[in-house]
């Protein structure tokens, strides 16, 4: 779930937000008016939305970006003015003053991007241990050695017949090596 920590110098301008949030069906998980307690708060959180001003007691908006956890986009709310400073792509602004549609509508377009991301990011294949990396490796000798295959044709052999049982490659390459 999209975790959301708003964050501005005045903890009253924080609060706002937060009870506009929260009344149109949002959670908002904390409201800080530094740098520090947003990073310690992010640390916590398995990714999701900073709402923040232009600049904190101890860091401006673009420190705070820069220690943000992976996982985490940045909603920045400053002057116009302030705005045409901020040259970073990755952070999504918003002019002041704000309208509460506009606030919504931004923050459902991050939700949106969060959720695909997160989808993607876990559907991606897991990297293999060294272990299971051997076992490939030694499945791909054996292949080599006795139907005097190359690497790669060897390589290709177990992927088409992993891909045309059903198993992982890793489980091929057992196989190949048991019954050799």
């Amino acid at each position: 779930m999209l975790s959301i920590i708003i964050a501005f110098p005045k903890i009253e301008d924080a609060i706002g937000i937060k009870n506009a949030l929260v009344r149109n069906g949002y959670e908002v998980n904390a409201t800080c008016t530094t740098g520090a307690q947003v990073v310690g708060t992010a640390n916590e959180l398995d990714g999701g939305v900073v709402i923040c001003g232009y600049r904190f007691s101890d860091m401006h908006y673009s420190e705070l970006n820069n220690y943000l956890p992976k996982g985490f986009e940045m909603l920045l709310i400053a002057s116009a003015t302030k705005l045409e400073d901020c040259t970073d792509n990755n952070i999504v602004c918003l002019s002041m003053p704000i309208k509460l549609q506009d606030l919504l509508n931004t923050l459902q377009m991050m939700t949106y991007n969060y959720t695909k991301r997160r989808k993607r990011d876990r559907d991606k294949p897991k990297p293999r241990s060294e272990a299971e990396k051997a076992i490939i490796d030694k499945a791909k000798l054996v292949l080599m050695e006795r139907n005097n295959m190359t690497e790669e044709e060897a390589h290709r052999y177990i992927q088409k017949n992993s891909m045309d049982s059903g198993t992982n490659m890793v489980e091929m390459a057992e196989m190949i090596l048991s019954l050799m």
